[in-house]
């Protein structure tokens, strides 16, 4: 969906930064979108598996620019064996949650010089599956497909609600909101490589929205003046949508907000 977000927010005017993991795939994908003529697209790379790759990026992205408007975030990763990132992370926790949350808060400064920045959060309605294991953060000793991705989009939700309350704290004119696309092809995310995954996009595909219909809510929560004020809220279809009732515990959103930046700076240090 990152493309087809790229695309429609380059059409209405936008310079629109892409970050890519695989350069290979990411140049195919700038070359298909620039070869429209009056989009403004940049690539830049960045593995949000990778801690040193984020704050990489981060370095190039600020010596090029001085302010950012707006911040989606939709990379995610589903697997159905367990695996680690590049700083030892479970993949699917490391990359859904970790990745996005140290990618935003380090541009957090740069949101705030737009004057009134936006950053856009996929979860989804696998959140309703999902229970933050703070006692086996990265399910070490027991791990299946389904814990890690609901473990993961209720994450996202934690960050969306804890990060909008710590900015309206102090008086931000940020906003954070999270998004479910529906059912999009392209959340196959690291298994599309292989036969499993591929056999699976093409037996259920059908059934799946285009990117350009999953993309939809995420650019209406990034250009839209009916949301300009609205912040901390989860939508579905361009609409506040309900989510379950553990998503609402603060508690539980403000513990995983200390321990993610626990993480962080552990990596940092580590690296």
């Amino acid at each position: 969906m990152g493309k087809a977000s790229t695309a429609i927010l380059a059409d209405m005017g936008f310079h629109v930064v892409m970050l890519c993991r695989d350069q290979a795939r990411g140049r195919a994908a700038y070359e298909e979108i620039t070869g429209v003529a009056g989009r403004r697209v940049d690539l830049m790379l960045c593995d949000l598996g990778s801690m040193a790759s984020i704050r990489s990026f981060v370095s190039s992205f600020r010596e090029r620019f001085d302010k950012l408007d707006v911040l989606i975030n939709n990379a995610g990763v589903i697997t159905l064996d367990r695996r680690e990132t590049m700083d030892g992370l479970e993949l699917q926790f490391g990359v859904n949650h970790i990745g996005h949350f140290l990618l935003t808060t380090s541009l957090l400064d740069l949101l705030e010089r737009s004057g009134s920045g936006r950053i856009v959060i996929y979860s989804s309605g696998a959140h309703k599956m999902g229970r933050v294991h703070f006692d086996d953060i990265n399910l070490q000793l027991r791990y299946n497909v389904i814990r890690s991705y609901g473990q993961s989009k209720l994450a996202n939700l934690y960050f969306t609600r804890e990060l909008a309350l710590r900015l309206r704290d102090r008086g931000s004119r940020v906003t954070v909101n999270a998004c479910h696309p529906g059912a999009v092809a392209t959340q196959m995310g690291v298994d599309r490589d292989t036969g499993f995954g591929r056999s699976l996009v093409k037996m259920l595909k059908p059934l799946f929205q285009t990117p350009e219909q999953g993309c939809r809510t995420a650019v209406y929560l990034a250009t839209s003046e009916e949301v300009a004020n609205v912040s901390g809220e989860y939508f579905y279809k361009c609409k506040v949508a309900r989510t379950s009732r553990r998503s609402k515990d603060m508690e539980a959103a403000g513990r995983l907000f200390d321990l993610s930046e626990a993480i962080c700076h552990q990596g940092a240090a580590g690296g």
